[in-house]
């Protein structure tokens, strides 16, 4: 099992490497992570230029505690490795993750970990850099514990909602949000593929993100998806508008009567522990190993939102 970086993960904002000026903007931003975008958002035209953006920015702009990802071109495209090798060669110090699009093996995590390991010899860098792999094919589906276990590099398996319903040919009118197919289908058409990265990434020790909702002035139907996702054991949601931000992080930071009850927990187990005790009684009621870990994760993540709150001094 992956002994990963610890992140905060309640939001992911997508920025355009072609958008300078929303890069900027993305860095200042509430989000948890920037992701700055060389993929789907950028027009072919502008790809190879884009990466110079991306470099600019990574080099330049003072991200605070927000982790920084870069998501490079699927590996099947002409764009992969030169996003890899100009990026990171120049800006790898700076970058924290890169993101890999329609990952549908094992092999295509061992191509760019052994890439990654490459510029980081030549560079000297000291800070290994992580990886994180979209599902969102057929083949991403399938093999999807295998891909988590490919590399102690990897760090998080992410649900590619858009590119997932296009490879397995499955009607879709709007990414990331419910539609006349989803009314028609008797349960939940996206559960098989999103319990399976949670399953998958939990045991590698990894994390676990949903994909984005494209439709970003529906508030409602963004909140309706975070929860879904959060109640499948996702970590966190991709956003493409900073207008989803502040619903992302609320969703999936512990609501306070959560809170209250995790550390109630955390504390009756501490006594419990220190007076020799292996059952705890909380108001009456017993409390097991099972609860005591779900009070542990609630309070370690509080406490990673606290210490993103500080102000930043870097």
């Amino acid at each position: 099992m992956n002994t990963i970086p610890a992140r905060l993960t309640r939001s992911m904002l997508f920025v355009p490497a072609a958008r300078p000026d929303m890069i900027a903007k993305a860095a200042r931003s509430a989000a948890d992570m920037v992701c700055i975008d060389l993929e789907d958002s950028v027009a072919p035209e502008q790809k190879e230029a884009s990466r110079a953006h991306a470099v600019q920015a990574l080099q330049t702009l003072d991200f605070g505690s927000r982790t920084r990802i870069v998501r490079i071109n699927a590996l099947d495209t002409p764009y992969a490795y030169r996003d890899v090798i100009e990026v990171v060669e120049a800006a790898g110090a700076h970058i924290d993750l890169i993101m890999l699009p329609k990952a549908n093996a094992p092999r295509d995590l061992h191509f760019l970990d052994t890439l990654l390991g490459q510029i980081e010899a030549r560079l000297s860098l000291v800070r290994q850099i992580g990886i994180e792999a979209q599902i969102e094919t057929a083949g991403g589906f399938l093999w999807a514990r295998e891909i988590a276990q490919s590399t102690p590099r990897l760090e998080s398996l992410i649900f590619g909602p858009g590119d997932y319903a296009a490879s397995m040919r499955m009607p879709l009118e709007h990414i990331g949000e419910a539609d006349a197919h989803d009314a028609l289908y008797p349960g939940h058409r996206w559960h098989a593929v999103m319990h399976t990265i949670v399953a998958a990434a939990r045991a590698s020790g990894l994390r676990c993100m949903d994909g984005p909702s494209a439709n970003f002035k529906d508030a409602g139907s963004f909140e309706r998806a975070c929860r879904v996702a959060l109640a499948l054991g996702f970590d966190g949601k991709q956003c493409i508008h900073p207008a989803q931000l502040a619903t992302a992080n609320t969703v999936f930071a512990p609501a306070p009567s959560e809170l209250a009850w995790a550390q109630s927990v955390v504390a009756a187990y501490t006594q419990a522990q220190a007076e020799g005790h292996g059952a705890i009684n909380l108001n009456g009621t017993m409390i097991d190993a099972a609860n005591v870990r779900m009070a542990q994760t609630l309070v370690r993540r509080q406490q990673q939102i606290d210490a993103r709150d500080q102000p930043h001094t870097g």
